[in-house]
């Protein structure tokens, strides 16, 4: 007599819908949701985020994927104050209750009952849903590095250690990180307003990880072996499943603005700076007019993606000037730009994806990093890997810029960082190779979220 079929699984997930975190997670989701199709994955995430993850290709192709829009927060007729991180503050002030109330709604529509909660780390209260709802596994995504993971898990050691400190000191009494300085670490941890929702948002998170049935993050063992084996030690299983940007290519989109074509016409590898601060970031005035300055004095061929709104502030001149040697543009296919061979040094903010894309590429990097686990992963970048620089004082200038291109693209150094980071590149396509380190680590986050009778690859 035949087995019964197993029981259907609900994966409730839980989006943060700011900055590039929803993104990757929806990216795990979709691979989760084609290996295990028989699983029904509820994401929530607010209704204006769900509009730049979710298209009718996506309900088509992912017909076990649901997407549910959760409250953002914001009262009817708030003003906003111009406080920093008021929309995350409203966020996560309503986020718990939301949560909650969604995930019923899901349960009642679907009939089947929550198997595992899959959260954004910063959702550090989700183990507390998880056990209210009698839900058996919280599973974790840190959508940034292990080193800046590390720097959260051990907040209250560094507090204690560092109370009365400089900040040139190095975090020597954590494993893996005794080139990070202690002016390196994010907001929240040490500096800034450490009474904030945020602040206690990452400080309990940080407290709460060794509680979730699992953690995983967007990068690969081999990059960090000292800080992944610590972690490992430390949580109940801690997975890396990246590079994400490897493992789970995103969809093609259009290179509307000729990048690829623009590039297929320069004659010489590893020649042209490309320039991008992701999403978010806006460098400062000057600092514009410093770049735009050190492009155009040192001759360097450069694609620099810039919104629109934005590009108004470049200077007088400064497009009809270059127009023969670069170009601006409001977007760029950054994955296939940075995998182009005339592509040789990436002028980045340093966030987590724009590292992990750099590596697969195999460019090395000019990081002026902004905030968050930007100087972490800058100090990572130009002391740890050897595969990029970061820029002189903290902030563009013509010439230290000028320098920095100079370095990369064309002194030794530079080309010590491109070895290094190919090195890197092979490793990452090894890991997410058939027996590589996360293509194994994928296959037993996949068993935590649906239980032994997933659906394997």
């Amino acid at each position: 007599m035949a087995s019964p079929p197993p029981a259907a699984t609900h994966v409730a997930v839980a989006a943060f819908p700011f900055g590039t975190h929803a993104g990757p997670l929806f990216t795990v989701v979709r691979r989760l949701a084609a290996a295990s199709p028989g699983t029904t994955f509820s994401f929530f995430n607010t209704s204006q985020s769900n509009k730049t993850i979710f298209n009718k290709d996506t309900t088509t192709q992912f017909p076990n994927i649901k997407a549910y829009d959760v409250w953002d927060g914001v009262p009817e007729g708030y003003a906003f104050t111009g406080k920093p991180q008021e929309r995350i503050e409203l966020f996560m002030t309503a986020a718990l209750e939301s949560l909650r109330f969604n995930i019923e709604t899901a349960v009642a529509e679907t009939g089947r009952k929550v198997s595992c909660l899959l959260t954004d780390a910063f959702f550090w209260f989700g183990g507390e849903i998880a056990q209210d709802m009698g839900v058996p596994s919280w599973i974790q995504f840190w959508t940034a590095g292990p080193c800046s993971l590390s720097a959260h898990f051990y907040t209250d050691l560094i507090r204690q250690q560092n109370a009365t400190e400089p900040k040139g000191r190095p975090l020597s009494f954590i494993p893996g990180m005794a080139k990070i300085l202690v002016q390196d670490l994010p907001e929240g941890v040490l500096f800034g307003n450490l009474e904030s929702v945020f602040s206690h948002m990452l400080h309990q998170m940080g407290q709460m990880l060794p509680r979730a049935t699992a953690v995983f993050i967007n990068s690969f063992e081999e990059l960090d072996t000292n800080i992944t084996n610590d972690l490992k030690s430390k949580f109940k299983k801690f997975l890396n499943v990246g590079p994400l940007n490897l493992a789970s290519p995103p969809p093609l989109t259009p290179d509307e603005s000729g990048c690829l074509q623009w590039l297929e016409k320069q004659k010489v590898a590893a020649s042209v700076a490309y320039i991008s601060f992701g999403s978010v970031m806006v460098p400062p005035q000057e600092e514009l007019e410093a770049i735009a300055a050190a492009l155009e004095g040192s001759g360097v061929p450069f694609i620099w993606s810039l919104r629109d709104n934005v590009r108004q502030n470049l200077p007088n001149g400064f497009l009809e000037k270059t127009r023969k040697n670069g170009m601006v543009v409001p977007w760029a296919p950054q994955n296939a730009v940075l995998a182009h061979n005339a592509v040789g040094v990436f002028v980045t903010h340093c966030g987590w994806n724009s590292v992990m894309e750099s590596i697969v590429g195999g460019v090395p990097m000019i990081c002026r990093p902004f905030f968050g686990d930007q100087r972490l992963n800058g100090r990572m970048v130009q002391d740890v890997w050897e595969i990029g620089v970061r820029v002189d004082g903290g902030a563009f200038t013509k010439e230290g810029l000028e320098n920095c291109l100079d370095l990369v693209l064309r002194q030794e150094r530079g080309k010590r960082m491109r070895d290094k980071i190919n090195s890197l590149k092979e490793l990452a396509n090894e890991a997410v190779g058939p027996r590589g380190s996360s293509s194994d680590n994928f296959k037993l986050l996949l068993d935590v979220v649906t239980g032994p009778g997933g659906v394997q690859e």
